[in-house]
């Protein structure tokens, strides 16, 4: 029934005895609250019984004295909730902005990898991931506590932080390691490979070196190696894997010919911006939420890591500016990210000055790496190696020197310089042999590239059946000549 026919029913239905004889629902509030009623007071009865209900609970609390431990312990679990929470939501943000860097033909393709990788990672993070990560066998690898077994849902498990919270914030860390390889691969893979591939990253391969940092007992962690928020367990690792699938994925049909660099423009730069934004939030939850606890660090770090992003975006819009003459949008969205991952190691220990710097240099860092893979013919449509891998890489090492306690620059030697050259070396050496491994494997088990007819007519028909923009007008520049 349409709304015009049933607009016209109505019209014609009879008038019921209360229809005649009942007055209008506000008449009758009007005679019952007084003529002073209206609509938004009626708003505020669900609030005002929210408060009473809060009060009743905090009277109720009362019989029971509350210890500063108390207060501490729930504080510290509610704040790495919410944390949790806007790394979860940091998916949108990588989701927007590769979108964005793409053609429209791909854009369903883009959306569907990254919608569906955090829940392949909260999965296979909760069967054996955690247990790899966290469970203390021994420095290499954990043997213990998959599927959550052994855990208590009460009971603090790191710090002050209940099991369920600590997993819920590890998994949208490890959810962050897959996306990343999403955007150096896009356009071109087929999505089961990628689906797999990333199973086996969360599940297998981002566990272990984790666990070498990151667990109460991991080797890397032995030698003093320091990554507080992840530039290289996290953004590395991925950076890493991206940059082998890449490789052995190849370039887009028509991005380099003839020796020539041939820019594929994304297109939609709003929704690549609306992206960087929402990373740039979601990054307090990342930085300030790997404090694992509501302590005066947390608007420190903060600040360090804001500091770092604004300078990443300045530096990376002057160097693309100087370079191409224009300031370039995308070099904008890079450097603004470079500068996030860059201080994301050492935004706890860095001063101010030093998250400025840092940021400064990622920004500059990642407008000449996007150059320089792209003179190697390694395609990457979103930048993500030169952001992730390239500016984890020198975010690590920066912790070596402007790290206020332990850096070269603030009288602290050459000892912690040297500790984050040994971890970077062996995770980047573990995560290249694995990734290439499994995309090898996967490449002669299913063949990782679609076929040139549907690159060229776009991956979100040939995969998915559908479009993005149905009903719009298409750009027909990048068809290829295909029908």
């Amino acid at each position: 029934m349409s709304s015009l026919n049933f607009s016209r029913k109505a019209k014609r239905r009879k008038s019921s005895v209360w229809d005649t004889y009942a007055p209008p629902f506000d008449e009758m509030a009007k005679r019952f609250f007084g003529r002073s009623f209206s609509w938004a007071w009626l708003a505020c009865i669900p609030l005002a019984l929210l408060i009473v209900a809060a009060w009743s609970t905090a009277a109720h609390a009362q019989d029971e004295a509350l210890t500063p431990e108390d207060v501490q312990f729930v504080l510290d679990n509610i704040w790495v909730l919410v944390a949790a929470v806007l790394v979860i939501f940091m998916n949108a943000g990588f989701g927007m902005l590769e979108t964005g860097f793409c053609r429209q033909k791909n854009a369903v393709n883009i959306l569907s990898k990254n919608l569906i990788v955090f829940a392949l990672a909260t999965l296979s993070f909760w069967a054996i991931g955690f247990g790899f990560m966290f469970n203390e066998a021994n420095p290499v690898i954990g043997l213990g506590n998959f599927f959550l077994s052994g855990l208590t849902a009460e009971d603090p498990y790191a710090g002050n932080l209940t099991a369920p919270v600590f997993f819920l914030f590890q998994a949208a860390f490890a959810g962050t390691a897959a996306t990343i390889v999403s955007g150096a691969v896009a356009e071109r893979i087929k999505f089961t490979d990628f689906v797999i591939f990333s199973i086996l990253l969360t599940g297998i391969s981002y566990p272990i070196t984790g666990h070498w940092v990151w667990s109460g007992n991991g080797w890397l962690g032995g030698v003093g190696f320091s990554d507080f928020a992840g530039s290289t367990v996290v953004h590395s690792v991925g950076g890493w894997a991206a940059l082998v699938g890449a490789a052995i994925l190849g370039p887009r049909i028509g991005k380099y010919q003839d020796g020539q660099i041939n820019a594929i423009p994304g297109h939609n730069m709003s929704i690549a911006t609306l992206g960087c934004l929402i990373l740039w939030i979601g990054w307090f939850g990342f930085n300030p939420g790997s404090e694992l606890a509501a302590s005066s660090a947390v608007p420190y770090i903060a600040v360090t890591t804001n500091l770092s992003a604004a300078a990443g975006g300045v530096a990376a819009t002057l160097t693309a500016w100087i370079l191409n003459g224009k300031p370039d949008l995308s070099m904008i969205i890079n450097g603004i990210l470079a500068g996030l991952v860059g201080i994301t190691a050492g935004c706890a220990g860095a001063g101010f000055f030093g998250a400025v710097i840092i940021g400064l240099v990622s920004g500059v860092i990642v407008v000449f790496s996007v150059s320089f893979f792209d003179s190697i013919k390694i395609d990457d449509p979103v930048g993500a190696i030169s952001v992730h891998l390239v500016c984890g890489m020198w975010g690590t090492l920066a912790v070596g020197l402007f790290d206020t306690e332990l850096g070269l620059f603030y009288g602290g030697g050459i000892g912690q310089l040297i500790s984050q050259i040994i971890g970077i070396v062996a995770i980047g050496l573990f995560t290249v042999v694995f990734s290439a491994v499994a995309w090898t494997i996967l490449k002669s088990a299913f063949g990782m590239r679609v076929s040139a007819e549907e690159e060229l007519k776009g991956l979100d028909i040939g995969e998915h059946g559908m479009e993005a923009y149905s009903g719009f007008l298409k750009d027909a520049s990048d068809m290829g000549g295909v029908a």
